[in-house]
Order: structure tokens, then sequence, then C-alpha cells
């Protein structure tokens, strides 16, 4: 067994901050961040020997548990004849016509290899189609780390402590609008002045990055109506959304047709892969065919491809998403009905099977504003006690949790206990 601070000392000579992503630095929480040794089904074992119940699933992207056995067996398979080629290859096809089959609006698909990749692309596209260079986006909501979308961003940047982040030109800055979530009359006010400069409103249809927080009814229609009022692009970025709650987009669910949609994380089935995708009037605009430049030698690349592949299959065959509900709100539901008879201040944001235990009195969360009045500290201690007991938990408070479908009803009901003490 290896000793975890040892372990990250070490890293901390070799990698900033000792780690290669921040949130898993447990800022946000303190303490020793962890190192996992393996996983299986709903099972992180870490380096020092413990096992825990993990609710973070890999930030999202595994839907269907950890090692999952017909997903691995994909990645073998395909790993066995070679790993990258830099050349075209059956399953990219394949995946782009699973995708553009089941997501409303979605003609055309670049496959990429990271949500900030598919965010960058995305805006990219609407910058050179419109010819314009500003772009809307919403407080606390996070879209990768290019720098456009890096001004007032949440989840690292909020559990960090930063707003924003140094490195980003002020120019590029500039061309940054800001409003809160849930907000449509910060967005009227910013159209009605700079309309004919936005080239693109993107956002979370849910925010995962403050939180779990949930846009309010009408809020989305209404975005895609002030986008087309300005002529903007409509942007929904679902690299955590996309194939969550059903077979297909949150928009569909939402019957709100963006022009643009980013997906991530469950498409890739573990691996580095994500997509942009929409109308192929838009679409069409990317090199080769049109004049927007993007490119990335290993996008699409054989393993992800087909670890997306089998996890789209295996999505489609068990339709896990009933059951993720309901065991999302029996969580929900127990630990809100506890909390509320003890007289704690803690509130599970839940829906379907994603939530975020907010340490607060005041529910329920509608923008950055409300998450942030939330007690971190409390959220920390939280963290470090369940933790204790064997389950594992987003290190942050502005970020959400995971139930998958290698989740079984007792280990979900014995972690809310678990919450409420």
């Amino acid at each position: 067994m290896i000793n975890h601070e040892t372990l990250y000392s070490r890293a901390c000579n070799v990698i900033p901050g000792g780690v290669n992503s921040p949130v898993r630095a447990f800022n946000g929480v303190g303490g020793t961040p962890l190192y996992v040794e393996s996983g299986k089904g709903s099972k992180i074992r870490t380096a020092d020997g413990r096992t825990l119940t993990d609710f973070c699933c890999s930030w999202g992207a595994m839907i269907l548990g950890h090692a999952h056995e017909e997903v691995v067996a994909a990645i073998q398979e395909r790993a066995a004849l070679g790993t990258s080629f830099g050349i075209n290859t059956e399953g990219e096809v394949l995946l782009a016509e699973r995708l553009c089959a089941r997501v409303p609006g979605m003609e055309r698909v670049r496959l990429v290899n990271s949500g900030t990749e598919a965010v960058m692309t995305a805006l990219r596209i609407a910058r050179g189609v419109t010819g314009r260079k500003r772009i809307i986006k919403f407080d606390g909501c996070y879209h990768g780390h290019s720098d456009s979308v890096l001004v007032s961003a949440g989840s690292g940047l909020l559990t960090g402590g930063m707003l924003t982040s140094l490195g980003i030109s002020r120019h590029v800055a500039s061309d940054t609008f800001v409003a809160p979530y849930n907000d449509l009359n910060a967005i009227n006010a910013i159209i009605n002045e700079k309309g004919q400069e936005i080239a693109a409103i993107i956002v979370e249809p849910i925010a995962g990055n403050m939180g779990l927080v949930l846009p309010e009814p009408g809020f989305l229609a209404k975005l895609r109506r002030y986008a087309d009022r300005c002529g903007a692009l409509l942007i929904f970025d679902e690299v955590i959304d996309g194939f969550r709650f059903n077979f297909s987009s949150y928009a569909k669910l939402a019957g709100v047709k963006p022009d643009l949609i980013t997906m991530g994380k469950i498409i890739g089935g573990g691996l580095p892969l994500a997509a942009v995708g929409g109308a192929a009037v838009f679409m069409d605009e990317l090199a080769p065919r049109g004049k927007i430049y993007q490119a990335g030698t290993l996008s699409g690349n054989p393993l992800a491809v087909a670890a997306g592949l089998k996890t789209l299959e295996v999505l489609e065959r068990d339709n896990p998403y009933p059951r993720l509900a309901q065991l999302g709100r029996r969580m929900a539901e127990t630990i809100n009905t506890a909390a509320a008879s003890k007289g704690l201040r803690l509130y599970c944001a839940q829906y379907n099977g994603v939530f975020t235990l907010f340490c607060t009195a005041a529910a329920p969360i509608k923008n950055l504003a409300d998450a942030k009045r939330c007690d971190a500290q409390a959220y920390a201690q939280l963290f470090h006690s369940v933790l204790n007991l064997g389950y594992y938990l987003p290190p942050s408070q502005f970020e959400v949790g995971f139930i998958s479908a290698a989740h079984s009803e007792a280990e979900v009901l014995a972690f809310a206990q678990a919450v409420v003490g």
C-alpha cells in the first residue's frame, strides 16, 4: 500500500500543485488528496487500501460504473488492432451517425478530445458565421479553460477563491459579457445595448459547476428567442448533461433547439472524447469544407470511440434513466426530510441521478450568488465525515455528485443516512 501523503509530496515536486486538474487538490475541503488504484462498479479502491463508494464517478463520465465489462472488452478489442493512426476509422463514422440520429438538430458533428476543445470550437464557429466577436455566458457556468469562457467561471475557480485567471488578455475578457444564471432581465439589458455585437449565447442548460442549479421554467426557451432576436447563435454546453438524463440531450427534454451543442464525458465512455455538433449550415463552415479551422491528431481516436459506442449501446439497451431518477429522488427526500427534522443547514438539490449537498437553510439555489452564500467550511466537514464512513463525494461545494447505474438502492440509502448522521 502507498501512503497518500508521501505520494502527494512526490507529486508536488514534479507537477504544479501536485495535481493535473485543480479540484483534485482538495483545496475546497482540506486534507491530502486521494490516489486511486482501481475501480469496479460503484466502488473505488485507494492507493492506501480503502474501498469507497464513489459518488464522483469521474465527474460524471462513468454513468455505467467503473470497469464495466462490456466497455472494457470493447477497449481491449480495439487496442489489439492499434491505438491511434491519425487516419479515419469506421468507428468515427458510427459514433457520429449515432449522435446525429439521437440528438435533435445535430445534423453534423465533429469529434474532439475534451469539453474545453468542443466549446472552443463552437465559439469559433459562432464568431465565424456571424462575423461578430462578443459572447454572453452565465456567472458560475464552466465551459472549459479556453480564454473567452474563463471569465467568472465556476467549479475549480470558485474552489480556489478566484473569479477569473491570470494570463487572459483584457481584450479577450472584454468580449465576454457575464450575466447571472436564470436572470432574463440581465440578458435583455445586454442585448438591448450590444445585441448587434453578440456572436453567441452559451449556457449549461442545467448548471453543474456552481453545484446543481436547475433552469427556471421558460429560461432556456427565452434564451432561444433572445438569440434569434439579435442574430446570435445559441450554444448548449451539454458536456455534463448529454445522455445523462435520457438517451439524448437535455435540449430534447426541454423542448429547446440550440444552434450548436457540445457533449463529452458519457459519450467517451470514460476515455478522452467530446463533440461539437449542430445545424449543417453552421457545422459545414468547419475546415476542410469551410474556412473555420479546427484540427486534432487524436480527435476521434479508436479507443475512445470504441468506449463511447459501447457505452451508448448499453445505455440504449438497458435504459437506466428511470431507475437513476428514482434513486436520486429517494436520496434527496431522505436527506431533506431528516435535515428539516433535525434543523440542519443542509439541502440536497437533485435532478434524476445528479445531486449537490448545499450547506444552507436557504433553498432552492437559483444562481451563483445563492451558491456562494452556502457554508463551504461546513461542506468540507461533511465531505470528510462521509469519507471516513466510506463514501467519496466531489471535493468541492461547487460541484455535482453522480449516481451511476452500478449503484444499488442499499448503497444510495446508506449514503443518505450517513449524510444526516
